[in-house]
This record gives structure tokens, sequence and C-alpha cells, in this order.
């Protein structure tokens, strides 16, 4: 049975059904990797942020059919793979929760720690209500310090009030 399943998803002369997006992303990733190309020129070329190109290229945003056909071209793509870009995707689908890797655990962690905090802070600056991850940008940059080079990641999201009825 597994051996039929790997054959279906790994022999493109054999794969009938539709390339999921899990599967294009794994594509897209690699030909990035293939093409030696960043991340930050793939979103120059569509002129969308960083962190946004990003997220579209790890399967957590939709592609405009223009954006995706760029990128198409710049990495090489077949048209299916193209077309998945432009697919709505299963949103916050990690593998895995906690997460293993160890980049994404220290968010993880860093909810774990803060996560009271924030919202405490949010809630008394705000009132009752969220940051929202939809209305939402973010970004990321390296700071040089003597100390030891640093992440700089900021957020904003628009608030969100809990409705009342």
């Amino acid at each position: 049975m597994i051996n039929k399943l790997l054959t279906v998803i790994f022999d493109p002369e054999k794969r009938k059904a539709k390339m999921n997006r899990t599967m294009a992303t794994e594509i897209i990733i690699r030909q990035i990797k293939n093409k030696q190309v960043k991340y930050q020129e793939l979103a120059d070329a569509i002129n969308r942020s960083l962190v946004w190109t990003t997220l579209a290229l790890h399967g957590q945003a939709v592609m405009e059919k223009q954006e995706a056909e760029k990128i198409g071209v710049l990495l090489d793509l077949d048209a299916e793979i193209i077309a998945s870009l432009q697919e709505i995707p299963d949103r916050g689908s990690l593998d895995q929760m906690p997460p293993k890797d160890p980049t994404q655990y220290r968010f993880y962690e860093l909810l774990l720690v803060y996560g009271t905090t924030l919202k405490a802070i949010i809630n008394e600056q705000f009132g009752d209500g969220i940051m929202s991850a939809i209305d939402f940008t973010m970004d990321i940059s390296k700071v040089e310090n003597p100390a030891g080079d640093r992440v700089k990641v900021v957020m904003e999201g628009k608030f969100l009030p809990f409705k009342k009825w």
C-alpha cells in the first residue's frame, strides 16, 4: 500500500491526481536552493515584502496570477506548480506541535513565556480583544551589534475588539 502511494506521489508518469500544495512547496523550496536565489530577490521581482513572499512560497498565502507566473519563470516551475501558488492554502499547518525546528520552537517558547504579558498589555492599551493575524504585517531585519548580531521582528496587526451581543 505505502509503495503504491509513494509511486503516485513521486512518479510523475503515474500521478493522476492533482499535485497538492505540500508537494508543490517542496519543489518550490528545492528550486530556490538549486537556483541559489534569495527570497528578497523573489520579493523584489513581484513587488511584495520579503516576509509575505516567503510566506506565499512556503504555502501559507495566495499569489495573484501575474506574481505566480513571474516566480514560475524565475524558478523554472511547471504550470501545475505555478497554479498551486494561486490556490487558497491550509494556513497554520505545521507538521507537529510543539515544533521541533529550533527557530520555530524559539517563537513557540517566546509565546509560552511572554504570551500572558502580550495579552495583558494589549488588553490594557486597547481593551478586550485580539491582534489580527489577517490584517497584519511583519518585518524581519538584522541589527548589527558588537556583542553579536540581533534579529529584529516587528509585527503590526489590527486590533479586533470582542463583540458583545
